[in-house]
């Protein structure tokens, strides 16, 4: 048996790399035209059946508003339940003819498996769920006490994406519908003091492109990985090390360091009109693309580059990482942070 791994390592790396050279030319090719025939083959929603977890705030609000304007009817889920009926109402001005409001918590199976029988009954169909709920954590690995404490983050992150996609594909296979995940830069790149939250995005980012390969084309799923965008996240909102939510702007800083925020309006339109084009994959800000070939040939490099900016030496304070120090000294927050995250917001 092991001759026949040792003649595979002979000839199957190089019988792969021949036939890339061949068929990377046309692929690429191939993907240009079906990039331009799909940007005239946008797909309609009006009257459509969009359900968004998560959307009380940021993103999830947001994506609610970029649908409204297409004319869809929404499902909004969210824990806080006043908070989403303003902002059902604000959809209903942007243009959605219909609006659901259901308060759940997707960590919760039960949770999941009403809102998305309540969707079907009260509009008797699904056409797109959008898995955005989320929170994040702001602490290094050493700096846990209780191991099991971030199982909450991946029950809501995970587990509570997992959990509303299982009861609703059958309804989506009934409408040809899609599936957008709200993962993020972190389940691919680097995220040093976030951690837990990155490894839950990658368990997302992983568990979808398989499922895109059970499903085929019966449901389509369009995988999202933003930035830094305009959120509660980005005011300084995550969970601490010892299991609470904290609002902390100064550790904000030291994760964002010279990173660029980008606007949470941009950002919902930049997704919906992907999905909406039939996209897999969407990188939003787009130039954040280039940092997943950098992983890919100089990994060490970019391993390097993110422990100097983000990771405080020892002795020095968590917050005194030089992405923050560099922040700080040149006045860079006001030209690269939304006015809404740029000063410093206190916890109530």
């Amino acid at each position: 048996m092991e001759l026949i791994h040792v003649i595979m390592d002979l000839v199957v790396p190089p019988i792969i790399l021949v036939g890339l050279l061949i068929i990377i030319p046309p692929y690429l090719i191939y993907k240009f035209v079906s990039f331009i025939l799909r940007s005239f083959s946008i797909e309609d929603l009006t009257g459509k059946v969009v359900l968004i977890t998560g959307a009380s705030s940021g993103i999830g609000e947001y994506l609610a508003y970029a649908y409204a304007k297409r004319g869809a009817r929404l499902v909004l889920v969210a824990r806080r339940e006043k908070r989403l009926r303003e902002v059902a109402e604000k959809a209903r001005g942007f243009g959605s003819p219909d609006v659901l409001v259901s308060s759940a918590d997707v960590s919760k199976v039960e949770d999941c498996k009403r809102f998305v029988e309540e969707a079907v009954h009260y509009f008797g169909r699904l056409d797109h769920l959008v898995n955005n709920a989320g929170i994040t954590s702001a602490y290094a690995f050493e700096d846990v006490t209780d191991i099991t404490l971030p199982t909450h983050l991946m029950n809501v992150n995970f587990w509570g994406s997992i959990y509303p996609t299982h009861f609703a594909i059958p309804h989506l296979r009934k409408s040809k519908g899609k599936i957008v995940v709200i993962a993020s830069l972190a389940s691919w790149l680097y995220a040093p003091n976030m951690i837990f939250y990155g490894a839950s995005k990658a368990a997302m980012y992983n568990f979808f492109e398989t499922l895109r390969v059970e499903l085929g084309s019966s449901v389509a799923i369009s995988i999202v990985s933003p930035g830094f965008i305009e959120s509660e996240m980005t005011q300084g909102k995550h969970l601490s090390e010892n299991g609470t939510m904290e609002l902390d702007p100064q550790k904000r800083d030291a994760q964002i360091g010279m990173f660029p925020v980008r606007g949470v309006m941009e950002c919902a339109n930049t997704i919906v009109h992907g999905v909406c084009r039939g996209d897999r994959n969407i990188t939003d800000p787009s130039w954040f693309r280039i940092l997943f070939f950098c992983k890919v040939f100089v990994s060490d490099v970019v391993e390097w580059f993110f422990s100097v900016l983000f990771v405080s030496t020892p002795g020095m304070a968590e917050n005194d990482a030089l992405g923050k120090k560099i922040l700080d000294v040149t006045g860079l927050k006001k030209f690269i942070y939304p006015a809404s995250i740029a000063s410093d917001i206190k916890a109530e």
